[in-house]
């Protein structure tokens, strides 16, 4: 047990520092330019300084501004984070929801032909394509090949003409869910479950669509990069006088810690894009492909079309 413990330590303490050295999925090739552009600056502020140009304020003087600009980027950087928190909560009510309405429509609806069991491996293989299709429509993307293989092809080119790829994938659902009941393969109270899953999964892509379609004000984004930059200028003024020419690399540190603080807000804030720091829709997709392929494995689903058809055969 101990030595399970030590093991597990020196694989965390190792994790730790490839982390601090990895390059991909960091906010640095971002914020890079915007880095050497200040320490640039207080370069020449430091040469002028040094040339006998007085150019140096009081320390002081940028304790107020530090405080206030701290507090814009806590408050930046926890609204982009809630945005990012609740865009996986509601991923994660989606593959939940997914897999209950796969379960229940599995073991519900009864069968009394093979055409009803192929009719059921498609709708459920709709659930799959109704998580994709989210996924393409948070991201601004027409539907793509990615669906082909949850639908046939006719399918696939009408749900390419749709606003909301999603929502009618949603509604193919829900009219095979009435059938079923019309049919009586299912019971009033069954197509009310499944119905209210169903709502659920429109529900998750109505609140998705609110996170993309409300961004942060863009006068409170266009406001802070401007106080950013005016106060990352105005450092070498600050430390000219104390340091003389370790200014630059002291700058630098300083406009690596806000101009990242910033940009890891900007990458969060829409959580279901394509930078490294977004939520993994793609892996999520896929997972539940995999639950769904799985379930259509399982054989009791079967009893209902196979016992009738050996009641025929006696």
């Amino acid at each position: 047990m101990k030595r399970g413990r030590l093991l597990l330590e020196n694989v965390e303490s190792r994790q730790w520092f490839r982390l601090l050295l990895q390059w991909q999925g960091s906010v640095i090739p971002a914020i890079l330019p915007r880095v050497m552009f200040c320490a640039a600056f207080s370069v020449v502020i430091t040469l002028l300084y040094q040339s006998g140009i007085n150019l140096d304020l009081p320390i002081d003087s940028g304790l107020v501004p530090s405080i206030v600009l701290g507090l814009l980027l806590v408050f930046r950087t926890n609204t982009a984070y809630e945005r990012y928190w609740e865009g996986r909560k509601l991923w994660g009510t989606l593959i939940n929801t997914v897999r209950n309405l796969a379960r229940t429509i599995w073991v519900t609806i009864q069968e009394n032909s093979i055409k009803d069991h192929q009719e059921k491996i498609d709708i459920l293989r709709l659930l799959v394509a109704f998580a994709v299709a989210t996924k393409l429509h948070l991201r601004l993307e027409p539907p793509d090949e990615e669906l082909v293989k949850f639908m046939p092809q006719q399918s696939y080119e009408k749900l390419q003409t749709m606003n909301n790829p999603p929502l009618e994938i949603a509604f193919w659902i829900g009219d095979y869910l009435q059938q079923q009941y019309e049919k009586k393969c299912i019971d009033s109270y069954q197509l009310m479950t499944t119905f209210k899953l169903l709502d659920t999964m429109v529900d998750v892509l109505g609140a998705c669509e609110r996170i993309l379609k409300t961004p942060i004000p863009l006068a409170y984004s266009i406001h802070l990069k401007q106080l950013l930059l005016l106060y990352c200028l105005t450092l070498p003024f600050q430390f000219v006088d104390d340091v003389k020419w370790v200014t630059p690399p002291i700058v630098a540190l300083i406009s690596f810690t806000v101009f990242g603080i910033e940009e890891i807000g900007i990458e969060i804030e829409n959580p279901f894009g394509y930078d490294a720091n977004d939520l993994p829709l793609d892996t999520i997709c896929q997972t539940m492909e995999r639950n769904i392929e799985d379930l259509i494995t399982l054989a009791p689903c079967v009893r209902h079309w196979k016992d009738r058809m050996n009641d025929f055969i006696e």
